[in-house]
This record gives C-alpha cells, structure tokens and sequence, in this order.
C-alpha cells in the first residue's frame, strides 16, 4: 500500500511539475505561402530561436491579400508566444497600397529584429527577345509582369518600372513566388522581379534571364547582373527587406526576452550563413534604428505607391 501511494505521489507531483514548467511553443506566422522567400527566412529564424530559448518553435503559413492576413492574425495574438515574419509589403507598402487595412504597422507591431534585405532581380523566360532593359523599355504590345501577390516588393517594383520607363505593363497577381515563378517560366508572363535565392537556380538552370537588379547596387548573389540604375533607369532603388514583429499588446517583459533572443540569433555566424545562401545581406539595427527604419520605409515606398497608381480595396 505504501509503495502505491508513493508512487501515485511521485507520479502526480512530477505531473504538476511538468504542467507547471513546460514552456509553451513558439509560433512564427508566415504571412505567405511554404517555399517562399518570407518562408525560408521564418524557418531559419524559428529554428535558431526555439534552439536559444530552449522551446518549441513552430512556423504556421498564413498567406493571403499581400501578407495582410496573417499579419491581422499576430496584430490580434494575445498569448504573449505568436510573432509574426514581417516582410517590406506587409510593413510598408500595404499600409499605402490598400484603401482599408486591418492593422497599422506603427501601431499594432514592435520590430524585434531585422533579419536582412536584398534586391530583386527582373528576370524573363530564357526564350524571350529581351536581352536587357532597354529592349524591354522598347516591346511593343501587350506585356504581362508576375508577382507573388498585390502589394509585394515585386509588384511595386513592375509598377515604377512602368513609371520609369512610361509603360504600361500589366501587373498580375498571384498566389504566391513559387506559382509565379512557374507561370513565367511557362511563358504566361512576360517578366517578374523576385528574389535571387528563388531565380538564380533557374537562370544558372537556362530557364530564365536576369535582365537587372532592383537595388542600388548589385546583389552578392548575382554580382554580374547590373543594377537598373546602371542601364540608365533613373531613381529606382527598391529592395525587399524581412523583419521579425511581435505584437505590441506582447507584455514588455516577454516583448524584451524575445528580442534579446533574436539579437543572439542574428549575430549567430551559422545564421548569418543560412540568409546570406538566401542572397540576403545583414544589417545590425538597434531599437532606435529599427523603429526609425520602420517609418522611413513607410514613407519611401507611400511614395512609390503614390507614383505608380497602384491602389487596392
């Protein structure tokens, strides 16, 4: 008897020991689809952060209207553990591209980390006649450019093209990179900016061109592909860029752990390794630096909304 009741005390007082102290998992929304490059960034960030924190971590895609469901899902999150994998389109051009949005980034999010930017390149089905941007300024007809979704850095990016060069390219949406992507390459469209991780296997592949890169300077995933601005495109400098949020309602003790954790993570060597494979570039940001980034990138690509036309309901 003495012997069951021992154990049936051990059992229940390791029970509430382990209901007591088992951490919660951490969830990562991606608000676009799996194989993105929004995707690969969360993942690579879960799984260093569940490795820092000693947790769980777990990445949930949530892709639709240009990044904003997902985002509405964290801005509303209350159980101090849901962050979200903020992108350029989800924090700064949505707020500027659709008439009514369900969250404002200033308002509803705290940056927790900037994981890094790159440059998009505009690339073309192997197969087409367009061998720089010059020869694309000259087509004649009906030209189609992709994107991953409206209010994307790709889709911005095709719309001051347009602006640029005094065109009229017709922008079409879709559901995410890898389907557009694939769309191209089939010749259902005629260009797409997108991130170099997703099309330089493709380019080296034969499948695709890269005509340019969308940045000020040159990408380090694709140093012999000229920036826009080389070939006479004047002032574009557009580049995609991914940061982690957290929910402002995050009690500021939680908020702050969490931070401090991915400042540990990003300045992780092997980390850094894994983005910059990704064609993404790092930048060390303080809080300061971040919240002022936020509203600079706001401002900047308002703008860029404003000059192509682009609006959405």
């Amino acid at each position: 008897m003495k012997r069951r009741l021992l154990l049936a005390s051990t059992l229940l007082a390791a029970g509430a020991a382990l209901a007591q102290g088992s951490p919660r998992p951490l969830k990562i929304v991606v608000p676009f689809g799996a194989g993105t490059s929004t995707d690969i960034v969360g993942r690579i960030l879960a799984d260093a952060l569940g490795r820092q924190l000693g947790v769980a971590a777990i990445v949930e895609n949530k892709p639709g209207a240009g990044g904003s469901i997902g985002s509405e899902q964290v801005a509303r999150a209350s159980d101090g553990q849901t962050l979200l994998m903020g992108t350029v389109g989800t924090h700064a051009i949505n707020p500027s591209l659709y008439k009514r949005l369900s969250y404002q980034p200033l308002r509803d999010f705290v940056p927790l980390g900037f994981a890094g930017a790159t440059p998009t390149l505009l690339v073309v089905p192997a197969n087409s006649p367009w061998k720089s941007v010059a020869d694309l300024g000259a087509a004649t007809g009906n030209v189609n450019f992709a994107s991953a979704g409206n209010g994307t850095s790709g889709h911005l990016a095709g719309e001051l093209l347009n602006v640029r060069l005094a065109k009229n390219f017709m922008h079409v949406p879709y559901r995410d990179g890898a389907q557009a992507l694939t769309e191209l390459m089939a010749g259902n469209v005629q260009f797409m900016f997108y991130h170099p991780a997703a099309v330089m296997p493709q380019v080296r592949a034969g499948k695709l061109r890269a005509l340019g890169a969308s940045g000020a300077k040159r990408s380090a995933a694709a140093p012999d592909v000229p920036t826009l601005m080389e070939q006479g495109v004047k002032d574009f400098d557009l580049v995609a860029w991914f940061m982690l949020y957290a929910p402002s309602s995050m009690p500021a003790a939680q908020r702050d752990r969490l931070r401090e954790a991915t400042r540990q993570v990003l300045a992780q060597p092997e980390v850094r390794e894994k983005l910059a494979q990704q064609g993404i570039e790092h930048a060390e940001m303080n809080t300061e630096q971040l919240d002022a980034f936020a509203r600079a990138e706001i401002a900047k690509w308002g703008e860029a909304v404003r000059r192509s036309g682009a609006q959405i309901d």
